[in-house]
């Protein structure tokens, strides 16, 4: 069992947070909490559960995040992801995408308190690993500060006490998923006061983070911060987490050898049937504001889809980087 320790995560996100970002993200952090992408109860029970649980052991600490709302299929599914070796099991109370809304999951179980409540129950029942809940300050007109102290006393009945907040509201009509990350204004102090409300609770805050700087100011009011798309368009933020964040010594890496350590991965991964694109898709702001970065990021972008692509590409990347880089220098 890893620590339990939520002073920095990095987020759950469909379509990004795969276990081959997650690998390249804990190159970069030894020390941050990785989340899965959302994963239905549905899939695990009746699809290819060893797709959508696999993952590389060095991702640890790494948690799953579910969706769903019986009580049943959210235990049998909690008890799965412990035998899979999870350190943790999150529900996810904040998506609000129609797909999800139309199954009366994410965002949507905001308006429903005590349903949360027999799932968390029941899944805590189920395994001794931590259950979490991650939602939204709010979601349409259940927005109050009343509201969000009322859902979260709730939950915290069930002996539940890790909460990861997504400092925004949500409108499940009206708004994308995208808009529904960059509209609804930021709302800090709600999740200040929330802290404040349920001292002994763990809080942790998420939404429109995008520095270290930003995380120590934070931590200040909360027990933990969660990154999103900054760590994913800018990864090597992630570099000094382990050194600002967790006071460890160690020196970090720097980019060269943060892609060198990634090789060896792909060459791996592209052995057991991996394209080289589904890793190198995660890897393309590893250069992100440096001499030549975009050329990268071109390369790869145009290379790494090939079928049949070598990892070697990484390193014609690399060079392709400098020697565009030193034109423009």
């Amino acid at each position: 069992m890893h620590e339990r320790d939520w002073r920095f995560c990095l987020a759950p996100m469909m379509d990004w947070s795969d276990r081959h970002c997650r690998y390249f993200w804990r190159l970069l952090s030894k020390r941050a909490r990785l989340y899965t992408e959302m994963v239905t109860t549905g899939a695990i029970l009746r699809g290819d559960r060893d797709r959508f649980l696999r993952f590389n052991p060095e991702e640890q600490p790494v948690a799953l995040q579910l969706g769903g709302n019986d009580p049943k299929a959210l235990a049998e599914c909690a008890r799965i992801a412990e035998d899979y070796g999870y350190d943790e099991v999150n529900l996810n109370c904040g998506c609000p995408s129609d797909r999800v809304q139309e199954g009366r999951i994410g965002a949507c179980l905001m308006t429903e308190p005590q349903t949360v409540a027999d799932c968390i129950a029941a899944m805590r029942e189920a395994v001794n690993i931590p259950v979490t809940v991650k939602h939204r300050t709010g979601v349409d007109d259940h927005d109050s500060e009343e509201h969000l102290h009322h859902f979260v006393s709730i939950i915290a009945q069930t002996g539940c006490n890790v909460f990861i907040v997504h400092a925004r509201k949500a409108w499940l009509q009206g708004l994308s998923p995208k808009e529904n990350r960059e509209i609804p204004p930021l709302l800090y102090d709600r999740v200040f006061a929330l802290k404040q409300r349920f001292p002994h609770l763990t809080i942790v805050i998420n939404g429109g983070i995008t520095n270290l700087t930003t995380c120590h100011d934070l931590l200040e009011h909360v027990d933990g911060v969660m990154l999103g798309r900054e760590a994913y368009h800018n990864p090597f933020v992630l570099a000094d987490v382990d050194r600002e964040i967790y006071g460890e010594n160690a020196e970090s890496l720097t980019r060269d050898q943060v892609l060198e350590a990634f090789i060896p991965y792909c060459e791996n991964q592209i052995r057991q049937g991996a394209r080289l694109n589904h890793m190198t898709r995660h890897i393309l702001g590893l250069y992100a504001g440096q001499p030549g970065g975009k050329y990268f990021r071109r390369f790869l972008s145009e290379n790494a889809t090939r079928a049949g692509a070598p990892a070697s590409l990484l390193h014609e990347a690399q060079k392709y980087m400098n020697s565009a880089g030193s034109r423009l220098v």
